[in-house]
């Protein structure tokens, strides 16, 4: 039953969160308790499928393909694993005075919505229920959004809704055609159904409309425009969870249906390569022109997703998914180390704060750790991340693809020295702002336990990488 521990446990701490809406301090500890124990869990569950390879139950009274199906393989169980890492670091800085989001009776029961439906797209083995699950992840990510009811939120909750509705209308509709035509909707089936001769003409067309989908809820170009309109007005434990998972959630599907639908066409690989690029060039140079950190952030969420989809398009699943938790742990870790910079410098806007180096020292470690990894400065987890995808465009002669996802590190190199410049290096132009705050020690806490896992990911890449190679045996897709 652990296999269903990452969707169990979340919407259960979401219910009894939900219970204690007039106790504040009972509700954030049952929201904390469950977020360790899904981490136990979790871990767990990566244990058990090292041991068996692939862990799973069909639910429903129903034989298999029929039954609803939940299966963790490697892969699912490594994704399920960083974000329940990301969870409890979420709300460990929820407790913080760093820029926390409002303690209101839906927050919590959000949170642990938005936790259930990450894993259950993880860890979900039916084409149908992946839908259901990105249906959950988007309404728990518009409650967050709106969450406050400040008209800048309601106009970011609708500027997000306005996408990922399409987004959500073009999944169900290619799971509808997809059924239409194979009869089936549970992944086993659908990679047997697949390879039936009479659908070589028309499933590539579904699939390709499925994975449209995909990349619209992944925010790749061009149709990322939500991301960076809407993130930015989200509290920094919030914005940590949201930037860090969400978009990871489309790309891991996009890698589950390679898995399923194996054989792709070369022109989808193809087209899916030069996409990968053009969200890294948009998502580096939007974060270059900005100056609200939380803006340049988002716009680095864009640039990174290029990334994973460069994974995806070489057909690397080894180096999209060590890519993918590196990301997801440093974006993390920088968008909480953001929140202490608004809590002690006094605003997000890099022209308004300075004097940080002298002031917080500490604080400056930890940004050149989180940043350096975002760049890819060797050894940190962005530099073993970016080597696999680079090597391996080199390897099959992308040598463009592969010059360019270098070049996009030079430029993610720019930002992250304008954000050290800017809030860390010249003097704040008031002093006096820069004083003492009392009660961060949770938030500090948060970021120290990222910037470790950070660190031991760039130093230790060995176990990782062990993981996400035996892991890729499982999403690897046949090149025709």
């Amino acid at each position: 039953m652990l296999v269903l521990a990452p969707v169990l446990l979340p919407l259960l701490t979401a219910l009894f969160a939900a219970a204690l809406y007039r106790h504040e301090t009972a509700r954030r500890w049952v929201s904390f308790a469950g977020a360790l124990l899904s981490l136990g869990c979790a871990l767990a569950l990566a244990v058990e499928v090292d041991r068996a390879g692939r862990v799973s139950v069909a639910l429903g009274g129903w034989p298999l393909p029929y039954a609803i199906e939940f299966a963790a393989d490697r892969a699912g169980a490594f994704m399920v694993l960083v974000a329940a890492l990301l969870g409890v670091a979420v709300l460990l800085h929820q407790a913080g005075r760093a820029d926390p989001a409002p303690e209101t009776p839906i927050l919590h029961p959000l949170l642990h919505g938005l936790l259930a439906a990450a894993g259950g797209a993880f860890v979900t083995a039916d084409l149908f229920n992946l839908y259901v699950w990105f249906e959950l992840l988007l309404i728990a990510a518009l409650g967050l959004l709106a969450h406050g009811g400040q008209p800048r939120q309601l106009d970011a909750a609708f500027k997000y809704l306005a996408l990922n509705l399409l987004g959500t209308l073009l999944l169900l509709i290619a799971v509808a055609f997809i059924f239409g035509a194979t009869g089936q909707l549970n992944f086993a089936a659908l990679t047997e159904a697949s390879r039936r001769p009479e659908l070589a003409g028309v499933l590539p067309v579904y699939v390709a409309l499925l994975a449209l989908a995909l990349l619209l809820k992944a925010g790749a170009f061009p149709l990322f425009a939500w991301l960076p309109a809407s993130y930015h007005t989200l509290p920094a434990p919030v914005l940590a969870l949201v930037g860090g998972l969400v978009t990871k959630v489309g790309v891991f599907a996009l890698l589950r249906v390679g898995q399923v639908f194996a054989g792709s066409p070369p022109s989808f690989d193809e087209a899916l390569g030069w996409i990968a690029l053009a969200t890294m060039l948009s998502g580096v140079l939007g974060a270059a022109y900005h100056w609200d950190l939380r803006r340049i952030l988002a716009f680095h969420i864009v640039s990174q997703i290029g990334y994973l989809l460069l994974g995806v398009a070489l057909a690397s699943p080894a180096g999209a998914l060590f890519f993918t938790a590196h990301n997801m742990l440093v974006k993390a870790d920088l968008f909480l180390i953001a929140g202490l910079i608004w809590a002690l410098a006094g605003h997000y806007d890099l022209r308004r704060i300075g004097g940080l180096y002298r002031a917080y020292p500490g604080l400056s470690t930890l940004f050149l750790v989180a940043a350096f990894s975002l760049v890819g400065v060797p050894p940190s987890s962005g530099f073993w991340g970016k080597f696999l995808l680079v090597r391996e465009s080199f390897a099959q002669e992308r040598y463009v693809w592969g010059g360019v996802a270098l070049a996009v590190g030079l430029l993610t190199l720019y930002s992250m020295t304008k954000i050290w410049l800017e809030a860390f290096w010249k003097p704040h132009p008031e002093p006096s702002a820069l004083v003492p705050v009392p009660g961060l020690r949770p938030a500090w806490l948060a970021v120290g336990l990222l910037t470790a896992l950070v660190l031991a990911l760039g130093l230790m890449p060995e176990p990782a990488l062990r993981y996400v190679e035996a892991a890729a045996l499982g999403l690897g897709r046949a090149k025709p």
